[in-house]
């Protein structure tokens, strides 16, 4: 396993790779339309024909789940659909966050096709649920096994609360057990404001579950992590904290901290927009070493509350004590970062059997949230070798292996991992 921190919303459509003469084990497809039917069809066509196993399915939140089901029922027969909704897709083909991209992956092999495991169980507790979810892989899975996690992000859209994937992935490993597995997910939005999400789990679609692709033994995943941040602070000490609510650092307001180091308001007039100016990050390993954006894991403020003077985090997995740093996004940094990944990557590949290529990319990364000048999914797009097929999906939040074996959420990354054949 390797890891690597490694214009506005529009479809880039460089020059089409040719076609193959025949489907292979693993084929793309990308569509955009706002009538879902015509946005399947469009990915039936280049799918081709053949007997299909599974279908993996990234569906833009304006369309119609169901809908969307119902088409796919009809243009492939009753294949187990998984996956769920996206901000957007990415593909060789083009990549946009309208609501309206459509994103497939078909698995045609059964040697290389993943088991589906599911749960539906988050609502009432997001790490019994995961335990639940990783026993029952535990069942299917080996020692080092490749296992993809996908959740729907928004548990409540109003007022708002998240399905932690911390939470999820505690769980999840409670559950697995001491046995090594490489866990990479993302959890599943329909906008980039965190109006909603849901999940295909094989059988339907729903909401409060999550799906595990549990893959074969003989597939092995390369795997690089694009960050973006860079800290703006000493290190300080979380004083008081309430879930994912940091209420006090160094024994000061957060929100006064915060806003102090960095020189401007956070989370808009009232302070209860996302804001994606700043994360708060926890620096791994010694933190007197040089700085490495892979030591980092970094949280996005989901709002701030001026009245309380504290900050709400994606995640609720820093708790009293932990030392974190003020860490500002920096677009140049993000954009290098994508290039480094992508060449590790592609150096990590070559010569092997790669299957396809997955990228799991924080929704906050598109230009139109960041402000970047060139939109990141592109240098992805582009950059990995053109011999892998390439999917991609704006998510939540991402999880990908951090260290010893075991696999944490990570906020404003891009994660890609190619899936190849074990030499």
């Amino acid at each position: 396993m390797r890891r690597r921190s490694p214009s506005r919303c529009h479809d880039c459509r460089p020059p089409p790779a040719a076609l193959p003469e025949e489907p292979g084990v693993i084929s793309v497809a990308y569509a955009k339309h706002s009538d879902p039917a015509t946005a399947v069809r469009g990915c039936a066509a280049s799918l081709g024909t053949g007997p299909l196993e599974m279908l993996l399915v990234f569906c833009g939140g304006k369309h119609d789940p169901h809908v969307v089901l119902s088409a796919l029922r009809q243009a492939f027969g009753a294949v187990p659909v998984v996956g769920g909704s996206a901000a957007g897709a990415i593909a060789r083909e083009g990549f946009g966050y309208s609501g309206f991209e459509l994103g497939i992956i078909a698995f045609r092999d059964p040697a290389v096709t993943p088991r589906c495991v599911t749960t539906r169980e988050l609502l009432p507790d997001e790490r019994a649920g995961g335990a639940a979810l990783g026993m029952r892989v535990a069942e299917v899975a080996h020692a080092d096994d490749v296992v993809l996690l996908f959740f729907d992000s928004v548990a409540l859209a109003s007022p708002l609360r998240l399905h932690p994937a911390s939470a999820i992935v505690d769980g999840f490993h409670a559950g697995f057990g001491e046995r090594p597995v490489c866990l990479i997910g993302g959890g599943l939005l329909t906008d980039m404001n965190l109006a909603g999400g849901w999940v295909f789990d094989g059988a339907a679609v729903v909401k409060h579950a999550a799906v595990a692709l549990v893959f074969p033994s003989l597939v092995r995943a390369e795997t690089a992590v694009m960050h973006g941040c860079r800290p703006v602070s000493t290190f300080m000490e979380i004083t008081r904290i309430d879930g994912a609510e940091v209420c006090e650092l160094d024994g000061r307001p957060a929100l006064t901290v915060i806003e102090r180091m960095l020189g401007l308001p956070l989370g808009g007039s009232r302070g209860h927009e996302l804001t994606l100016t700043a994360t708060l990050g926890e620096k791994q390993g010694d933190p007197f070493a040089p700085y490495d954006e892979n030591a980092y894991v970094n949280r996005l403020i989901l709002r701030a509350n001026p009245e309380t003077g504290s900050v709400t985090l994606f995640e609720q997995d820093f708790a009293l004590g932990t030392r974190v740093q003020i860490m500002s996004r920096d677009n140049s940094l993000m954009l290098e970062s994508v290039r480094r990944g992508v060449a590790e990557i592609n150096r990590a590949v070559a010569r092997s059997e790669a299957l396809f290529g997955l990228y799991i990319d924080c929704a906050g990364r598109g230009s139109a949230r960041s402000g970047a000048p060139v939109e990141e999914a592109a240098l992805v797009q582009t950059g990995l070798d053109p011999a892998v097929p390439l999917l991609g999906f704006y998510s939540g939040v991402e999880i990908a292996p951090f260290a010893e074996g075991r696999s944490r959420p990570l906020d404003w990354t891009g994660v890609l991992t190619v899936l190849r054949r074990r030499a």
